[in-house]
């Protein structure tokens, strides 16, 4: 782990955008201001931006510098694979797809119980040290979404684990549901490094009720971004924050706080710990627009897309949210109540959302006559 310039990471998860392909032009851009500012850690996958993320990497990035000047992560997807031996194949295609010879850091992706049953069962783990002992592979690691009891077991199971990606902000750290802080305390208990992902909540750190921005706003200081990325930052054994950019703008922002990062005070602490406060009360649907539910679901329903919307609803209590559901989300896409509780979303659901429930409340406010 020697050539990580700084903890802030570069996740490609929700790249810019244009006419529905990555904007290359811009995320070039990004690369550039991100390389030139000292940092050089980037996180892919195969199947983010419905497989678009893996090709931008090649276009923006490792055609354009040489090899010795990023670190770059890369993961192994359950559907990807089915027996042991699709293992080796898929690996070659995502080394080729990316235009390097090896990654820095390769992780078992997702990793829950049920996932981490089928990885055991195709002896994923087995196969990715093969290719760390070839070179193929630098560092292998998990991301993580599942209770402290199951990461423990994978973590006593494999120490061979070098690195845990865990989900981990300031609203997830004594969730019940996403346990961000039993997680952290499990890879501190295993003298695991961690790399945390979705330090802002799917957005939902950054674009706050009017209320929860005003104790940040307070602080006269940075953007709310700042607040929650710093937060994570902040935490023992962290060495990692990844930050899904999607614009020139939020680089900026990112960079600017991070190039001398400075981990949150007690007065910071406890404006974060008014916007928890706030969020709680709401009732908000914690969905992080990960959209892993949405590849597998039958009635393509966009559903992060109508979650954020019944969300805007019980934030804003506006038109808005109406219009987008019905002129926006599900004009090319199934409604909530076109769904037929197959249950795929739920498996994939990495917040463990009752997936199934929640959109029989959302068709219950958006298609009433």
């Amino acid at each position: 782990m020697e050539r990580i310039k700084k903890n802030f990471g570069f996740g490609c998860m929700r790249l810019p955008m244009k006419d529905n392909e990555v904007d290359t032009e811009q995320f070039s851009r990004m690369v550039d201001a991100f390389l030139e500012a000292g940092f050089n850690y980037f996180d892919t996958a195969h199947g983010y931006i419905s497989t678009k993320s893996e090709p931008a990497i090649r276009e923006c990035l490792t055609s354009r510098y040489p090899r010795d000047r990023y670190i770059l992560t890369d993961k192994l997807t359950a559907p990807y694979f089915n027996q042991e031996s699709d293992i080796r194949p898929f690996f070659q295609s995502q080394l080729e797809i990316c235009g390097v010879d090896y990654f820095d850091f390769y992780l078992m992706h997702a990793q829950s119980a049920d996932s981490f049953a089928k990885f055991k069962r195709c002896r994923a783990y087995e196969t990715a040290l093969e290719l760390k002992a070839e070179g193929k592979i630098r560092h292998m690691g998990i991301s993580f979404h599942d209770t402290a009891d199951v990461l423990d077991q994978i973590l006593t199971e494999y120490p061979q684990v070098e690195v845990v990606q865990l989900q981990l902000n300031y609203v997830d750290w004594d969730d019940p549901a996403v346990q961000s802080r039993k997680c952290w305390e499990v890879c501190r208990k295993h003298n695991k490094p961690v790399i945390v992902m979705e330090p802002c909540k799917g957005g939902s750190l950054t674009n706050l009720p009017d209320n929860a921005k005003a104790a940040l706003d307070a602080l006269e200081g940075g953007s709310p971004a700042s607040y929650a990325i710093r937060f994570a930052a902040g935490q023992e054994g962290v060495f990692m924050v990844l930050s899904g950019m999607s614009d020139m703008a939020q680089m900026e922002d990112n960079i600017g706080f991070m190039k001398q990062f400075q981990p949150l005070d007690d007065r910071e602490m406890a404006a974060v710990a008014q916007v928890c406060a706030v969020f709680r009360g709401q009732d908000l649907i914690p969905c992080t627009a990960c959209r892993y539910c949405t590849d597998g679901c039958p009635m393509k329903i966009s559903i992060p897309d109508l979650f954020a919307c019944m969300n805007a609803k019980k934030t804003f209590q506006t038109w808005n949210a109406d219009f987008y559901y019905e002129s926006v989300h599900t004009v090319n896409n199934g409604k909530a109540s076109a769904c037929v509780k197959c249950g795929k979303c739920e498996t994939a659901c990495p917040q463990h959302l009752p997936i199934r429930e929640l959109l029989v409340k959302v068709a219950e406010e958006f298609e009433h006559e």
